[in-house]
């Protein structure tokens, strides 16, 4: 660029900050102030929203039926005990901790937040006061006691996978076969396989009932497919613990893979 037209050009930027001189003089203070608060003020939230993007998320959500032995594994993982467990929890157990199989270890290792929901039908509304900083969902399941609560634990599982937190956070969920110590446990494969079908017969009913009688936020599976958790958004896997015994490795597995240590 020469000279006579970095010349203009410096003339002409002199003349734009004297125009826009003039017009921020023509505002009043007040105006002046508002708006320049207005800009801060946005600017900050959109810190804040990137800072909370950028957090990792360390809550593990432990949910299922009454009496599928969500509280045991939560001692499991806390204290390597069941004690205290052995009670169907009315409230949830709410604790940030190492796992106890981890504490011997001389790294530095990054605390887990566990949340053992209580599984009564009145107070399952509280999952949802976890869900947006939930790293993952372990849905407990009793696999000796599997049949019989088939219906309620499908229903029970439909409205989380369901739930658009869940959904659009594609938040990974773990089916735990619980109890699979008793010679009369279920396999996982079985109890994956029931789920999928009760969940297709609901998938089934709910769809033939206006969206003003249902509360799902959003659909499962693919139109004219029989329903099965590949389908899902979310990764869905399947895995077996007794909680009773100590044999938790599926599950501090799966905290790990999304939780790091």
């Amino acid at each position: 660029m020469d000279t006579e037209k970095l010349g203009q050009l410096k003339i002409q930027m002199q003349q734009f900050l004297n125009e826009a001189q003039q017009f921020v003089q023509t505002i009043p203070t007040r105006d002046l102030l508002a708006a320049i608060s207005l800009v801060l003020l946005t600017f900050l939230m959109l810190l804040v929203v990137r800072l909370v993007k950028r957090r990792k998320l360390n809550t593990i959500l432990l949910t299922g039926l009454s009496g599928s032995g969500k509280t045991v594994l939560f001692y499991q993982l806390r204290d390597g005990s069941s004690h205290k467990g052995t009670v169907t929890s009315m409230e949830p157990n709410d604790d940030t901790f190492i796992l106890h199989s981890e504490t011997s270890k001389k790294r530095k290792i990054k605390p887990v937040h566990i949340v053992d929901v209580p599984g009564h039908s009145r107070l399952r509304p509280k999952v949802d006061e976890f869900l947006f900083r939930a790293a993952g969902i372990v849905f407990v399941v009793d696999a000796v006691e599997f049949l019989p609560n088939v219906r309620a634990a499908s229903e029970y599982l439909f409205d989380i996978l369901t739930k658009a937190t869940v959904v659009k956070k594609k938040i990974p969920v773990l089916l735990l076969c619980n109890k699979v110590e008793k010679v009369t446990a279920h396999s996982k494969d079985f109890i994956r396989k029931q789920l999928e079908k009760e969940i297709e017969k609901l998938r089934a009913s709910r769809t033939t009932l206006s969206s003003a009688d249902i509360n799902d936020e959003y659909t499962l599976g693919v139109p004219g497919e029989a329903f099965s958790f590949s389908q899902c958004l979310n990764k869905v896997t399947v895995a077996e613990a007794s909680g009773l015994t100590g044999d938790i490795t599926q599950l501090k597995q799966f905290i790990r893979e999304h939780v790091k240590a």
